[in-house]
């Protein structure tokens, strides 16, 4: 790991879980859009959607963990940045279907229209796009289906801006999944 503060420390950590630290290349770099969503808090107020808190919370043991460090309970109780909840919500997904976190993390991106923004072309007025994303997922503004959201469905059967994420990703898992869908 780069030398620097613990919070530069576990944001490196934190991308190395979606993402190579070592490449660079703008082109394919989620840098600055990663670093967008480690500052901004992960708001909810849909019942156990504060699971989807605690799990991404949890990514800082983990990472205390893996790097020997001792964290203090002030760190510790911060609230939960819309990274932290993307990856632990990537490996929920990963652990459901089998696969990649990465992947799942990226399916994220591309559901919220964020996937082209790569350090390439990373700017202010993107920036200030992805802002209103981020308030869009926080305050559940998106359609009723999901879309605008990470999980449109086709053929929702309940409002999706009253749904937890839990079971917005079963749900999203139910109608993408061929092996699932056939049920």
């Amino acid at each position: 790991m780069s030398e620097g503060t613990l919070d530069d420390l576990y944001f490196e950590w934190l991308y190395g879980q979606v993402a190579s630290v070592r490449n660079r290349n703008p082109r394919r770099g989620y840098w600055n859009l990663c670093r967008q969503l480690y500052t901004t808090p992960f708001v909810y107020f849909v019942p156990n959607d504060d699971n989807r808190a605690l799990d991404g919370i949890a990514l800082r043991e983990e990472f205390a963990e893996d790097n020997a460090i001792d964290l203090s309970r002030e760190w510790q109780s911060l609230d939960c940045s819309m990274l932290e909840m993307l990856i632990a919500l990537a490996r929920r997904g990963s652990f459901q279907d089998g696969a990649d976190p990465v992947g799942w993390f990226g399916i994220f991106l591309k559901n919220l229209d964020l996937y082209e923004f790569t350090d390439q072309v990373y700017n202010e007025r993107i920036a200030q796009e992805v802002e209103q994303t981020l308030r869009r997922i926080n305050d559940r503004t998106y359609d009723e289906d999901g879309r605008g959201g990470l999980f449109p469905l086709r053929n929702p059967k309940n409002n999706q801006r009253k749904v937890e994420l839990w079971y917005q990703l079963a749900a999203y898992l139910l109608e993408n999944d061929p092996m699932l869908s056939s049920l």
